[in-house]
């Protein structure tokens, strides 16, 4: 069954999958193995540095993959200054068509991207801050709960209410994220109205995946609850694998009285992150891992993992198609159509 959805027709890829922008992981390797098998990856830009080691990136990107693909510029807090525009620069000059900004508001490099004919896919967790990228000029939006991996925001939505929310508000279509591993939850964010799902995790835990191979195995041996969420006190708030630093950046947050940012930050620092998935030591750094984990058992290459969730969704889809057709349930929702109209009515007449 072929999946035609806004995210499918707009990008040109066959599965409305895409692949998330993460620190250290999200190189050419694994952003053309995830576009090869019908999906979208993405190039994270902010892994190579200076910007012109990032430009070198993007065409060798270009020579694994003739798909679709896209870049991802996160915008956070940085010790060091950044330099977003260079990077939105080189994008466009290496002929990029599609765009994934995230973390802080795209403002700094949306209209330049938009200006370029660029697709803008603005990755955030409130709907707040999704309706001020729409009026930015955002032509998708991903939103993801507290569940997810890196930063969840501060208000502790779940999924659910989220994807709700945006069905509701949103008047550009949403990718859904956080919690995704399988074609079922494709299918269930679909059935939720959703264009297409946003995988960070499990895209790490594949065979393309530059991620160590000690780094996956311990995410495909760990718990849903093997996870922390850190930075709270700072309102920048990121889910982490539960290890000894993450545990000693928690004691400090409870502790400290001062509140200040650098008893923790050396704890947090990027370079720590990148010698975890480079040497295999999962207590080395701290490294970002959703809640997901609990649902990942293997480590597959990006090709059986789309075909696998392609079947999956199918069959869930397939159910739900089942369902529809029953003639007790349509009787049902007749039925609870009626009721609702007949209430609606009473309402409006007291």
């Amino acid at each position: 069954m072929p999946f035609s959805t806004e995210l499918t027709q707009k990008l040109g890829i066959q599965l409305p999958i895409v692949q998330g922008g993460m620190q250290h992981v999200g190189t050419a390797d694994l952003a053309s193995a995830v576009s090869n098998a019908g999906g979208l990856g993405l190039v994270t830009a902010l892994n190579f540095r200076p910007p012109s080691k990032f430009r070198d990136e993007i065409r060798r990107c270009r020579s694994l993959t003739k798909r679709p693909f896209g870049i991802n510029i996160t915008m956070m807090p940085s010790i060091m200054p950044v330099d977003y525009d260079a990077y939105a620069t080189i994008a466009i000059e290496e002929g990029v068509h599609i765009v994934e900004t995230a973390g802080n508001t795209p403002e700094p490099v949306i209209g330049k991207l938009k200006k370029a004919g660029i697709v803008v896919i603005h990755k955030c967790t409130s709907l707040q801050h999704a309706e001020a990228a729409v009026e930015l000029g955002a032509d998708f939006i991903t939103i993801s709960g507290v569940e997810s991996a890196a930063q969840v925001g501060e208000s502790n939505l779940t999924n659910f209410i989220l994807f709700s929310q945006a069905r509701q508000r949103l008047s550009v279509p949403f990718i859904a994220s956080g919690g995704f591993a399988d074609g079922a939850a494709l299918a269930a964010a679909l059935v939720l109205g959703a264009a297409g799902i946003h995988m960070g995790t499990r895209f790490m835990t594949t065979a393309e995946s530059p991620a160590h191979p000690n780094i996956k195995n311990t995410v495909v041996q760990a718990e849903a609850t093997d996870t922390s969420l850190v930075l709270r006190r700072w309102r920048n708030t990121f889910r982490a694998y539960n290890n000894q630093v993450a545990r000693r950046v928690l004691d400090i947050e409870e502790s400290s009285e001062t509140g200040n940012f650098e008893e923790v930050a050396d704890l947090v620092m990027g370079r720590r992150g990148k010698e975890v998935f480079t040497s295999g030591d999962p207590e080395r750094g701290i490294w970002t891992a959703g809640q997901v984990m609990g649902l990942i058992h293997d480590i597959p290459t990006c090709k059986e993992l789309l075909s696998r969730m392609e079947q999956e969704a199918e069959v869930a889809l397939q159910k739900t198609h089942l369902l529809q057709a029953s003639p007790l349930l349509a009787h049902q929702l007749q039925s609870l159509s009626r009721g609702g109209a007949t209430a609606a009515s009473a309402k409006m007449a007291t």
